[in-house]
C-alpha cells in the first residue's frame, strides 16, 4: 500500500500532480493547493509517483 502526503504549506498551486494522476490528486479551488482524492490503487502508483516527481515543491511525499 502507498501512503501519500502532502504538504500544504509547501505547495506552490503549480497543479503537475493533478495533471500526472488527476485521479490522486486535485486543487483546491480557493487557493489551487494540492489535496489528495484517494489512496492511490496499485494500477495508479506509477502515475502517482510521476506526480511527486513533477511536484517542483517537492511538496508530495511518498512511503510504500
Amino acid at each position: 500500500m502507498m501512503d501519500v502526503k502532502i504538504d500544504q504549506e509547501s505547495c506552490v498551486a503549480a497543479g503537475q500532480c493533478v495533471l500526472a494522476a488527476p485521479d490522486v490528486f486535485d486543487q483546491r479551488d480557493e487557493d489551487g493547493v494540492a489535496i489528495l482524492l484517494q489512496t492511490p490503487e496499485v494500477d495508479q502508483y506509477d502515475a502517482t509517483r510521476e506526480a511527486a516527481l513533477l511536484c517542483p515543491a517537492r511538496a508530495i511525499h511518498l512511503s510504500e
